[in-house]
């Protein structure tokens, strides 16, 4: 259920709960709690969760005889449970109630997108009509990333006597959130230590068992009526327990405020004596939520988006995710994009593309936070180095997983669960991420006009990845075309060709325009370099003109293969057998991941012409058509939008749309060029996670890149709003299930500046400041200006 600004649940549902605690996480940019009822523990229906950005630890595990290695964010304690049963007068103790209590008559879960608020609503009644009602607010603290809070509110019906509390800090925690990574190590957590403090403060300290990271929290238990704590701590959880008078018709408050601290922590402390100083100073929770709510309101000043109906209720669900993944405090950390937030385990936390996906929406509000997360990149450009060395490279050679090193982290095997075996995973043969980061640095340097980070960082990045196309990028004489040999593209199910020894294919259409890409704009930065700065990097990187020349020889002549007059996905997809999409449909149902299905009937997707996700697409929609035409001509060939028009045609009938991105991407393809199908597909992009759409992997942790993405669909795919070398530029199309919109956004230093769009009309408005007027492009290449302090409408052809 949804409301213009509440999520709720009006029900108790095993099947779907993890689902609601994903969905209703709450976090701040630097941790995240999944959003769990406080009465439980991790079991087969609940599973609680705190994770704090960047805090990865390596395990060692045998799986199949082999032994593997896995670095995981690591889930930290669980500072949320609560514990409590009725100790009514003359009565026999009754039993510690949770939402799986056989006395539960209602439940809901509600959460309060504008304020970051999550409440969970609980009434139970015994066979005797005594009745207990309770309701838990819950916060984390979006104005200091380092405190969070719970206050639980007892009503007693029918009944007096007392109620029993305990209040704990639960370090008996593991990563066990994702069912197909059972076999695997997830014991991240040791040395654990519990104990009181003065002032009814109980603490927990441990550390990460390989990364070594110190974790201490501190939490302060409060009653109304005031009741004393008796310590009852183990040796991985810290417990106060509490018995409370209970009257009838009264109320019993317990409020726990607690500091999570740990050594990643700039300035560096002691965690421990920072998270008891920290929660014995803080205000009480109803001081904590007014400045909660101040943070959270000018969050949402800043991020400002209206979107009619169903549509926009779940965009600001997607916009409350994304701010509290990345905010601010995220900028003050070492942190990358995390491909499933911070809202559950799968993926392990790992930094993939899905940054792509991201940083368009987060530069276009936040610039500040999308340059730290690019500088998350550069400080592991010494590690994408070393593994481009290790390959035989020159240059760059970003990982298709990151985490915390920077190194390789993709999974040497993955689980098939429909046939139980594990099998080799390839997928670390996505050498489209490193056009993906360098493409981040331009587009976030072209938006903000910050060309500080450009010569410097930035300018790192991108060369280093040019190196890295150029030399890969291996000369076949026959065609007279450079080649890109043994990668995986975008689509991830072909990772060899039928038959063949060795992984990987050959000459991925978006993995050599995106290569093609990245050479022409390097070329571009080094002609707007300071010469001084371009000597320097030329000295440091061992490049001339001869390298120069290689690059844009490379950069003009890379093989794009086509086949029956449209872009192929890889050299020989046309070869590939057509697959009876009608019959696995019929004896599947869902066929999303066809790639399973077939390895479990002892058959491989490598042979056919199907992809998981959107792949030769991705090209309509990193780039505008006019550009994409450009870039073909530059490479040699036609792309007109006939050819274009019937690649789309070709490779949606194809797809079987096994990634929350590729219903996104086919959405935004679709709806840029005009068509009228487009709006399935943008609804599917839309209900992915809150519909589950993937069949069960919500309950792992959002998928951050396609609620981001939709979040962009909006900003940039239905306006056609770009930030071009002489402006910003729209052409927006229309989409009639989304007639209207507004947002805000930035561009080069202008802040605030609101775009309106009506259907035929447009109106774009700059606060006042002391910034000259903003040029804006319209379609027809029209240039028109909107001083700072006004309004301008334009109509649209």
């Amino acid at each position: 259920m949804t409301t213009a600004w509440t999520w709720s649940y009006g029900a108790y549902d095993p099947a779907t709960e993890r689902v609601a605690e994903t969905l209703c996480t709450l976090g701040n940019g630097r941790f995240a709690t999944r959003g769990s009822a406080p009465e439980c523990r991790a079991d087969t229906v609940h599973y609680p969760g705190t994770y704090l950005a960047g805090c990865y630890d390596r395990l060692a595990s045998v799986v199949s005889g082999r032994r593997v290695e896995n670095e995981d964010m690591a889930n930290l304690p669980n500072w949320t449970l609560l514990r409590y049963r009725c100790l009514p007068d003359g009565g026999a103790p009754g039993d510690w109630l949770t939402p799986d209590s056989e006395d539960l008559e209602r439940y809901g879960v509600s959460l309060d997108l504008r304020a970051g608020v999550l409440t969970h609503r609980l009434f139970f009644r015994d066979a005797e009509g005594r009745a207990l009602r309770v309701t838990h607010h819950r916060i984390v603290h979006m104005g200091n990333p380092r405190l969070a809070a719970q206050r639980s509110h007892f009503r007693a019906y029918g009944w007096s006597g007392a109620l029993e509390v305990e209040s704990v800090l639960d370090g008996a925690v593991e990563n066990a959130g994702v069912e197909r990574y059972r076999d695997l190590d997830g014991r991240h957590l040791t040395a654990h230590r519990t104990g009181s403090e003065p002032g009814g403060i109980a603490r927990l300290t441990c550390r990460t068992v390989a990364s070594d990271i110190r974790i201490a929290l501190a939490v302060r238990t409060r009653t109304d009526p005031p009741a004393a704590a008796a310590d009852d701590h183990a040796a991985t959880a810290a417990v106060q327990r509490y018995v409370i008078p209970v009257a009838r018709g009264r109320s019993v408050t317990v409020t726990k405020t607690v500091a999570l601290h740990t050594s990643r922590d700039r300035p560096a402390d002691d965690p421990l004596a920072a998270a008891v100083d920290d929660v014995r100073h803080a205000p009480d929770f109803s001081a904590l939520l007014v400045s909660h709510r101040s943070a959270w309101r000018r969050l949402w000043h800043d991020a400002e988006l209206h979107v009619p109906g169903d549509a926009g209720h779940i965009l600001r669900l997607h916009l409350f995710h994304v701010l509290q993944t990345l905010s601010a405090h995220s900028a003050e950390m070492d942190v990358g994009v995390p491909a499933r937030g911070l809202h559950g385990e799968a993926y392990r936390g790992h930094v993939f593309w899905d940054e792509l996906f991201v940083l368009p929406y987060v530069t276009l509000h936040f610039p500040e936070v999308a340059r730290a997360l690019l500088m998350y990149r550069h400080r592991r450009l010494p590690a994408a180095r070393a593994a481009a060395r290790r390959a035989g490279r020159a240059g760059a050679m970003y990982p298709w997983q990151s985490a915390g090193s920077g190194r390789e982290e993709t999974q040497s095997l993955h689980l098939n669960p429909r046939s139980g075996r594990w099998l080799p995973d390839h997928s670390h043969l996505q050498r489209h991420v490193g056009s993906a980061v360098a493409l981040n640095v331009w587009r976030y340097a072209r938006a903000t006009g910050d060309r500080g980070f450009l010569h410097s960082a930035g300018a790192e990045i991108l060369l280093e990845v040019a190196r890295y196309w150029a030399d890969a990028a291996a000369f076949d004489r026959d065609r007279g075309r450079y080649r890109l040999r043994g990668v995986v593209g975008p689509d991830e199910y072909h990772d060899a060709y039928p038959g063949a020894a060795a992984p990987g294919i050959d000459d991925n259409a978006y993995t050599n325009v995106t290569a093609a890409w990245v050479l022409a704009r390097a070329l571009d930065l080094l002609d707007e370099l300071p010469g001084d700065r371009r000597r320097e990097l030329s000295e440091e990187l061992s490049l001339d003109d001869g390298a120069y020349d290689h690059w844009n020889d490379v950069s003009r002549h890379l093989y794009v293969p086509f086949h029956h007059g449209v872009v192929s996905q890889f050299e020989g997809y046309g070869r590939l057998a057509e697959l009876d999409w009608a019959g696995y449909r019929r004896r599947y149902g869902d066929i999303r991941r066809l790639d399973r299905i077939l390895e479990a009937e002892g058959d491989t997707v490598n042979r056919y012409q199907a992809a998981k996700q959107a792949d030769t697409l991705m090209l309509g929609y990193v780039f505008r058509p006019a550009d994409l035409a450009a870039l073909f001509t530059r490479l040699g060939y036609r792309l007109d939008d006939d050819v274009w028009r019937a690649t789309v045609a070709y490779h949606a009938r194809r797809t079987s749309h096994g990634s929350t991105l590729s219903s996104l991407v086919h959405g935004w393809v679709l709806a840029r060029g005009k068509g009228p199908e487009a709006w399935p597909y943008v609804k599917e992009a839309l209900l992915g996670d809150v519909a589950d759409t993937q069949g069960g992997t919500t309950g792992e942790g959002v998928h951050l890149g396609a609620m981001a993405g939709t979040l962009d669909l909006v900003q940039r795919g239905i306006t056609g709003l770009e930030a071009g070398a002489g402006g910003l530029r729209v052409d927006p199309v229309a989409l009639p299930e989304i007639p209207r919109l507004s947002f805000t956004l930035c561009f080069r230093g202008h802040r605030g500046i609101r775009i309106r769009l009506l259907p035929g009309r447009i109106g774009i408005s700059v606060p006042a400041s002391s910034m000259g007027p903003l040029v804006v492009l319209l379609p027809g290449e029209r240039r028109v200006t909107v001083p700072a302090g006004t309004e301008r409408w334009f109509r649209l052809p």
